[in-house]
């Protein structure tokens, strides 16, 4: 038997896909030669490879976080990846109180709405100031980081949000499959590769006659014919003051989400709304009560 020592390595076997050290390979955290000194390490001490590397100062606990959530199928970004907006917390700060309050909240739909059979749900505000967009981005990240195949539907069609916060390139969206420049919906869908089970349909076109694409029920049908391709669908809408296209974003969807401001949002301007809701028969699942 011959020994062919040009195909293999001084490095014990580390799968690079899955083992820690062949991870921070991989990314270039560390190279072959550190990987020596954390093994010897790792055996003299009798710690993980993760714990020799971070003592040795070779990697930092950011860096430990990242491949252990890469190996326990919980993706986020770190610093300076993925060119997103700095909002979105869930991608990059994953570990804060902040974003302890989405999970909170999506524990909540998982359990009142979603466990039971619901696909879709819109997100709108009663003032124009109270942005829903950053909630339904990071609500999104984090469904997708239970596994849950999530798409986010941009319904600002006059102003788009989710393409700016993802920065998502392509022109095609909403607007074009509502206006049936699009026939193929998938085409005009993104598909984030940093979360396996995100996706984005971008608002689209600015279109003369948002509010009439809107109205026509076209947006209804496309979420019946998508909704066995999600677990989740959530659909960032306008505000209600001044606008006539969330009640149309609303009658498309299962339910409604409002968001309202502490010491700002009038509870009988919240109550019209609600008001207008239960008019066209569209459940409010909840409402998401942030600070100023």
């Amino acid at each position: 038997m011959t020994n062919d020592v040009s195909n293999t390595s001084s490095i014990p076997a580390l799968n690079a896909d899955f083992n820690i050290g062949g991870m921070l390979l991989k990314m270039g955290k560390i190279t072959p030669q550190d990987a020596e000194r954390i093994l010897r390490v790792q055996k003299e001490r009798g710690v993980r490879f993760g714990e020799a590397a971070e003592s040795l100062g070779l990697v930092s606990s950011a860096d430990i976080n990242y491949v252990l959530s890469k190996q326990f199928a919980y993706p986020y970004l770190m610093d300076g990846r993925g060119d997103f907006s700095e909002n979105l917390v869930a991608a990059y700060d994953p570990f804060s109180i902040n974003v302890e309050k989405y999970r909170a909240i999506r524990s909540q739909l998982m359990l009142y709405w979603f466990a039971q059979g619901k696909k879709s749900l819109s997100f709108s505000s009663v003032y124009d100031k109270d942005d829903t967009s950053d909630l339904v981005a990071n609500l999104g990240v984090v469904f997708s980081q239970l596994g849950e195949k999530t798409l986010i539907i941009d319904a600002h069609l006059d102003s788009p949000r989710q393409n700016r916060i993802f920065n998502i390139k392509s022109t095609a969206g909403l607007s074009d499959i509502l206006a049936g420049r699009v026939t193929d919906y998938s085409s005009s869908i993104t598909r984030l590769v940093e979360f396996e089970h995100l996706s984005i349909l971008s608002s689209g076109t600015i279109p003369p006659n948002p509010r009439e694409l809107l109205g026509r029920g076209f947006l209804k049908q496309f979420i019946t014919a998508i909704a066995n391709d999600y677990d989740v669908i959530l659909v960032d809408a306008p505000s209600f003051v001044r606008h006539s296209e969330p009640l149309s974003v609303a009658s498309a969807t299962e339910g409604v989400v409002l968001l309202a401001k502490r010491h700002v949002s009038k509870a009988n301007d919240l109550s019209k709304v609600v008001d207008q809701l239960s008019k066209i028969r569209v459940p409010v699942v909840g409402t998401v009560l942030t600070e100023n």
